[in-house]
């Protein structure tokens, strides 16, 4: 049998107390498939992610905790029981075909439109307006000022993680992940831009951290710290929220993860030409790796190549290929045997349609060869 190219990728990794068959893992991304108006995934979803289990470990697309949390059209929820059996019949398929799946728990934070609320204003650490437009079940409309959280309500807001973690287990995935980057909930209350509170979450860096760490060790008290894990964006602005010291609340969010014994560190980490958000902002993950011991997968434009020569030497664990996967289904194949990735930055507008245009009818690397040789 010949040896994989790009072998470095192909090692088995434990990920906290999951066993990943390679180190390619699939980073969650958001697709807008699922049943509306319940926010349910459907048979569509489970052949979507079926197809996409020879990932090492797939992390799921953001799915909302919360009916307050959620404010993107057609994404997933993971609050009702009927959501647990849409996702449970997904999880089923993926572990049929070897495969391994965490679920990203997601609250949106700010950036939920009042039009998913009833014309409620959606909350956050403070009171602050994202910047541009949000997508809304009537088309983009220019974001609105979310309300800060009063102190009694984060409980709530905990408990309502925790419920969504425990949902997560009935639905028989493998761990979860806390979504803590992009701009979200958790990131708002990490950057100083979007954090204006004078209570013990806003001010320094161990204050501005509470929250995530309060959150993680609810999901913990689930599942385990080995199966919790928690994705971060550590450099520049996204959607509005900036900090002027990465490397002091970034080094705190990672002394919280080396604290509790997380599973694995996620990091999306756009450079300056990235092609999905960029900055030139440097990138934390050196500071977050001396700090947090567990672990590190990094994100972002990578290559096969740039992957397996990142893990080999040391600055990462494994890497999370995230919009590769949309278009190349057997990523990995591709990756073992050197091919260029199957592209799909001409069709930006299928990520997110409603049917299975650009997200089911992709084909592996054999069947196009096949498709090719029969057309010759």
């Amino acid at each position: 049998m010949t040896a994989p190219q790009n072998a470095e990728l192909f090692q088995p990794i434990t990920l906290g107390d999951i066993e990943a068959k390679n180190r390619i893992l699939m980073a969650p991304l958001t697709r807008g498939r699922a049943t509306p108006p319940d926010f349910q995934p459907n048979e569509m979803n489970v052949t979507y992610y079926r197809q996409r289990a020879s990932a090492g470990l797939i992390i799921s697309e953001a799915t909302g905790i919360s009916v307050e949390g959620l404010g993107w059209p057609n994404a997933p929820g993971i609050w009702n029981d009927d959501q647990v059996k849409g996702w449970k019949a997904i999880t089923d398929a993926v572990h049929e075909e070897g495969g391994k799946i965490v679920l990203q728990l997601w609250h949106m934070g700010r950036i939920v439109h009042p039009d998913f609320l009833g014309g409620e204003k959606g909350v956050s650490a403070s009171a602050t307006t994202a910047p541009d437009h949000a997508h809304t079940p009537t088309g983009r409309q220019p974001h609105q000022e979310a309300r800060a959280l009063d102190i009694d309500e984060i409980p709530r807001v905990i408990a309502d993680y925790k419920h969504a973690a425990e949902n997560a287990k009935k639905a028989g995935f493998d761990g979860v992940q806390l979504h803590g980057a992009n701009g979200y909930l958790v990131d708002q209350f990490l950057r100083e831009t979007t954090n204006l509170r004078t209570d013990e979450y806003g001010g320094p860096p161990e204050n501005r951290v509470r929250f995530l760490r309060e959150v993680l060790e609810a999901l913990i008290e689930v599942w385990g710290a080995g199966r919790v894990s928690v994705r971060l964006s550590p450099n520049g602005d996204t959607q509005g929220a900036d900090d002027s010291n990465p490397p002091a609340i970034f080094g705190a969010a990672a002394q919280v993860c080396q604290d509790l014994n997380l599973g694995f560190v996620e990091l999306r980490q756009p450079g300056p030409d990235g092609t999905f958000g960029s900055t030139d902002v440097p990138k934390q993950d050196a500071l977050i790796r001396s700090i947090y011991k567990g672990p590190l997968v990094l994100n972002s434009d990578y290559t096969g190549e740039e992957g397996a020569a990142d893990i080999a030497s040391g600055r990462c664990d494994a890497i999370s290929y995230g919009r590769p996967f949309i278009s190349n289904p057997d990523l990995p194949a591709r990756i073992a045997k050197g091919a260029e990735f199957a592209p799909n930055v001409d069709v930006p507008k299928s990520w997110y349609l409603p049917g299975p245009a650009g997200y089911i009818d992709y084909p592996t690397m054999e069947e196009a060869e096949q498709a090719a040789g029969n057309a010759a």
